[in-house]
């Protein structure tokens, strides 16, 4: 059985037997074979034992299930955290998923399948936020639990009102925790603490501790009653849980003082865990008479064990955290003067930054992830300090490095309002998380988002920062990703030029900011038709890479071997593109099952994808298909990416060029049609890979006999590729040939030759007479020569175009043979990577 998160069984748990009837009743009265059961809820307000209850359920009918899942919900970060860290114990990990939206998706899925368990439950503990929540909760053949406060719930699912206990849960309840106590005496102190199960927790652990007489109790819950009644007291808790506390703070603070500093310091973190690690390792930044205090390990110990005595906080050894009420947390900082909370919220700030690591790649999961839960509840974002606005900045980038999109953007957007309101817009530390959110929206597929954020950032960053700022220049290497997401290749490529000497001045050559600046220039030099630029760039980047990180095992240096691949295809050396494109694939699947990288990080699906084209362009059709339907399928069952994002749509056309090679048009034209109108939408009607896409829509009308309609894209795409690209681009020239192809099938033989020759003069200025394009129109220009009575340079030209075909793809490729055969040969779009 898998059993994970759920906390130990309470000892004292009393009564509930209605409630706990109930709800396995309801549970159990649902069909399990359907898709989707309504989740049950446990609603009431706080203090009453609806966790509990919870945790009694989950012991009581464990024997009815085969997985039991415990996930705090009250941070729907926290809710997405836990999911993932189901993902391995349902087999799901393929050497263990690290970005936590798609463990998630994972996770969700198997649960709604019943696969490997049917029956499951899951307990969201304190989900307050149905809103939040709701999208996060399975649909399956198991149950759903969920404690919470909000009524919000009763509108949504099946729920169950806890209240506070029963008079006689009460006694039955004093009695276990207070053995000894009168009847008498425990009555008159339910009816005083008006039977809370939280209150009559605080005040038996308080008597069973200390000895006190309930007489004494009842005359101290009065006086402290009235104390902390003064105060503002929450609307949803009643006058006895404060008193109750007031009562164990007062004696914590006589008989261990520096445990009720601590208790103070705990209230203004999360209320999930703290890290008993995170509370050590800042204990040196406070020079406080606390931080001294902090760095005696003896009283540190002695101090969680008071805390745990008097039921103030929760001390996991095993885990070593301590964890404190949110009730608790509410009321200490209530009870504090408002010079004292904003010092003791300095003081956490301070702890938290002193945990942070610095680093954002994923190998400092663990000390983010103690992080997260305390980042909001703390305020520590909207913070003014250098250091704590660091920490946030360091949080979002490793939230973006996992692959945690979502959270990531919501935690940069909360720190943005507050930056922006406090310091303004032209603020250093404004700029540069604007920059990181930019990036988020970028990788999200939200280019025209990213771009009209980060053009204003950029131009006020150089004024704020220096043009060459390392901060600036970082935002200024994302611009040219932008510029490339409009089309404006030739404004990326110039961008890219000038920015690279000035990251090498001041980052360094072999730096990893120069040498992604260097990756991306490739990039450039490859939209603009100079693959063999882009080839020795890559190679280049490579070997850097290689140095920096000492071998092939790095994310870093997997990019650049998939990049080279990538080059060598495009430069048309579609052999040795495909054996390289196998061995950048290897080394993914060897990073995602050593963990480094999950099974769906983007830049193993784009690998995919690129292996499939890879292995189309050197003629393993069949091959290349399986792998394009496989890639397609993982891009749109993500939940963070989906259909429309751009490297879906990539893979939808590829997915379709592969079909019609592999003989099926049908299918073929109706997924590219359909892709291209996506790419319309999502790029602009005028971008050069939408133009681009016509030319694969163009090829399977002609291939199902629809020349008209092929003719008309190719003019259309024709002319806005000359307009974006110029009439000498390689991807204009493409569209040339093509629609020379279209015009024979008409008829015009004069007006087709006349096409090709112009394309295969451009084509061999551009990517050399043995590149496989180049011998695409060659072929065609010798079969357009030969329907026009030339025979002789026709032959010539044909027999020449055939002996560069077969040395450089073989002689049993399958374009060299149809060429052999005397058949029109096509060329189809691939839109790169951008």
């Amino acid at each position: 059985m898998i059993w994970g998160g759920v906390p130990q069984r309470n000892k004292n748990f009393t009564g509930r037997e209605s409630q706990l009837a109930e709800l396995r009743r309801r549970v159990s009265s649902e069909q399990t074979d359907v898709t989707a059961v309504l989740p049950h809820a446990l609603q009431g307000l706080g203090g009453v034992g609806k966790t509990h209850l919870a945790i009694e359920y989950a012991y009581r009918y464990q024997s009815h299930y085969d997985l039991i899942w415990w996930i705090p919900a009250d941070q729907p970060a926290l809710v997405r955290s836990n999911l993932a860290a189901l993902a391995p114990r349902l087999g799901l990990s393929e050497g263990g998923l690290l970005r936590v939206e798609d463990s998630v998706a994972a996770v969700l899925d198997a649960l709604r399948r019943g696969e490997p368990y049917h029956r499951w439950l899951l307990i969201f503990d304190n989900a307050d936020q149905p809103e939040l929540i709701r999208s996060l909760m399975p649909h399956g053949p198991g149950h759903v639990l969920v404690t919470s406060r909000n009524r919000r719930w009763q509108s949504i699912v099946d729920t169950i009102e806890v209240d506070v206990f029963a008079r006689r849960e009460s006694l039955e309840f004093l009695d276990r925790r207070v053995p000894g106590i009168a009847q008498a005496d425990a009555n008159q102190l339910a009816d005083a603490l008006g039977d809370l199960p939280l209150a009559l927790e605080q005040a038996g652990a308080l008597q069973f501790e200390t000895g006190m007489g309930v007489q004494e109790y009842l005359q101290l819950l009065g006086e402290a009653s009235s104390r902390l009644l003064a105060e503002n007291p929450p609307s949803d808790y009643s006058k006895p849980v404060a008193a109750a506390w007031s009562l164990s703070v007062t004696r914590l603070r006589d008989q261990a003082p520096f445990a009720l500093e601590l208790l103070r310091r705990c209230a203004f973190f999360g209320p999930e865990p703290i890290s008993l690690e995170m509370l050590d390792r800042g204990k040196y930044t406070l020079s406080s008479d606390f931080g001294r205090s902090m760095q005696d390990r003896l009283l540190v110990s002695r101090a969680m064990r008071e805390l745990g005595r008097y039921a103030l906080a929760k001390i996991d050894t095993s885990r070593k955290t301590v964890q404190v009420h949110r009730l608790v947390q509410m009321l200490i900082r209530d009870e504090l003067p408002v010079e004292e909370q904003a010092r003791m919220r300095d003081e956490v700030h301070a702890l938290l930054i002193a945990a942070d690591p610095g680093d954002s790649e994923t190998k400092n999961r663990a000390a983010f992830e103690n992080l997260l839960p305390h980042i909001v509840p703390s305020g520590v974002f909207e913070s003014s300090e250098v250091q704590a606005r660091q920490l946030i900045e360091h949080l979002i980038r490793y939230l973006y490095n996992v692959g945690d999109f979502t959270t990531g953007l919501n935690e940069a957007d909360r720190a943005l309002e507050r930056w922006e309101e406090v310091s303004g817009e032209r603020d250093p530390d404004v700029l540069v998380l604007k920059g990181i959110k930019a990036d988020i929206l970028w990788t999200l597929g939200r280019h025209q988002d990213a771009y009209d954020l980060r053009r204003p950032t950029l131009e006020a960053i150089t004024e704020v920062l220096e043009p060459d700022h390392e901060e600036t220049l970082i935002i200024l290497n994302g611009h040219g990703a932008d510029l490339r997401a409009r089309g404006d290749f030739r404004a990326a490529l110039e961008l890219d030029e000038d920015s690279l000497p000035r990251h090498e001045r001041t980052f360094g050559t072999y730096a990893q900011e120069t040498l992604l600046v260097a990756n991306n220039l490739a990039v450039d030099y490859s939209l603009n038709s100079s693959y063999e630029r882009a080839l020795q760039r890559d190679q280049e980047t490579l070997a850097g890479r290689r140095d920096l990180w000492g071998g092939d095992a790095n994310p870093w240096v997997a990019v650049s071997l998939a990049a080279v691949a990538r080059d060598l295809r495009q430069a048309g050396q579609y052999l040795k593109a495909r054996d390289a494109a196998e061995h950048a694939y290897r080394v993914y699947e060897d990073l995602v099952n050593n963990g480094l990288l999950a099974a769906d990080h983007p830049w193993v699906l784009q690998q995919a994808k690129d292996l499939s084209v890879a292995r189309r362009k050197a003629g393993y059709f069949p091959e290349a298909l399986e792998l394009a339907e496989q890639v397609y399928g993982r891009y749109t069952d993500s939940r963070q990416f989906g259909r429309e994002h751009p490297d879906a749509l990539a893979a939808a056309i590829n997915l379709g060029n592969a079909q019609r090679v592999a003989g099926d048009p049908n299918d073929a034209a109706e997924r590219i049609e359909k892709t291209v109108g996506r790419y319309q939408d999502v790029f602009g009607a005028d971008h050069p890979y939408a133009y681009g896409c016509y030319l694969n829509l163009a090829l399977v009308h002609r291939q199902l006999g629809r020349v008209d309609e092929a003719e008309r894209l190719l003019k259309n795409a024709l002319a806005g590729l000359d307009d974006r690209l110029g009439p000498d681009h390689h991807f204009t020239l493409t569209c040339l040939a093509n629609l020379a192809t279209a015009r024979s099938a008409q008829g015009a033989a004069d007006e087709a030759l006349e096409m090709g020759e112009r394309g295969l003069t451009h084509f061999r200025d551009l990517l050399g007479p043995d590149h496989p394009h180049t011998l695409v129109c060659a072929t065609n220009v010798a079969l357009d020569l030969a329907q026009l009575g030339r025979d002789e340079e026709s032959q010539k030209l044909a027999a020449d175009t055939v002996a560069r075909y077969r040395r450089v793809l073989g002689p049993e490729h399958p374009d060299v043979r149809a060429g052999e055969r005397g058949e029109r040969l096509d060329f189809d779009f691939e839109p790169p990577p951008l």
